[in-house]
């Protein structure tokens, strides 16, 4: 079983795209760990703010599989593959870590770079896994996140409620 680190965000219909990504993700990996949601504003082009969070799941499925069934839940989602890449989505699901690998399964580069550059992944990373280490850097999340230049990006809590769960963070 497989301890996977999920990055989701939307900055089109964002309350609607996360709560059915989340729908579908407990659908098809049952319990999930779901960090805070935080707003971001949108890094590499200028748009609408984004709705970012991490999710932990519990997996037997191979890499390549699960990666299968996330674009499933972007498209179902109206995720547009012709888009540029960086721009506005409906859905954005990426793969960050999965337990402790380093290396490249089924395409997928593992850990994901944006892990330790992005504000929205790493402060709801080091939420949610704080005292987990980093497979390259062997640091903390909560170390990583200590360290990170908190003006490098703009990040704040958003009130979110899924199933009855509040996900409103505490920046």
């Amino acid at each position: 079983m497989a301890l996977i680190y999920l990055s989701l965000g939307s900055n089109i219909e964002r309350q609607r795209r996360i709560n059915a990504a989340l729908d579908a993700l407990a659908d098809c990996f049952g319990e999930l760990t779901v960090s805070s949601v935080y707003e971001s504003e949108s890094v590499g082009f200028a748009g609408d703010s984004f709705y970012n969070l991490v999710v932990g799941i519990n997996t037997e499925m191979p890499v390549g599989e699960v990666s299968k069934v996330l674009k499933a839940i972007e498209d179902e989602n109206g995720r547009d593959r012709s888009a540029p890449k960086f721009g506005a989505r409906t859905l954005d699901i990426d793969i960050l870590t999965v337990d402790d690998l380093d290396a490249e399964i089924d395409g997928i580069k593992l850990p994901r770079d944006e892990v330790l550059k992005n504000a929205f992944v790493l402060l709801p990373l080091a939420e949610i896994a704080p005292d987990s280490n980093h497979p390259v850097t062997g640091q903390t999340y909560a170390h990583h996140w200590a360290a990170y230049n908190k003006n490098k990006q703009k990040l704040w809590p958003v009130t979110f409620i899924w199933r009855e769960k509040d996900l409103t963070g505490s920046n």
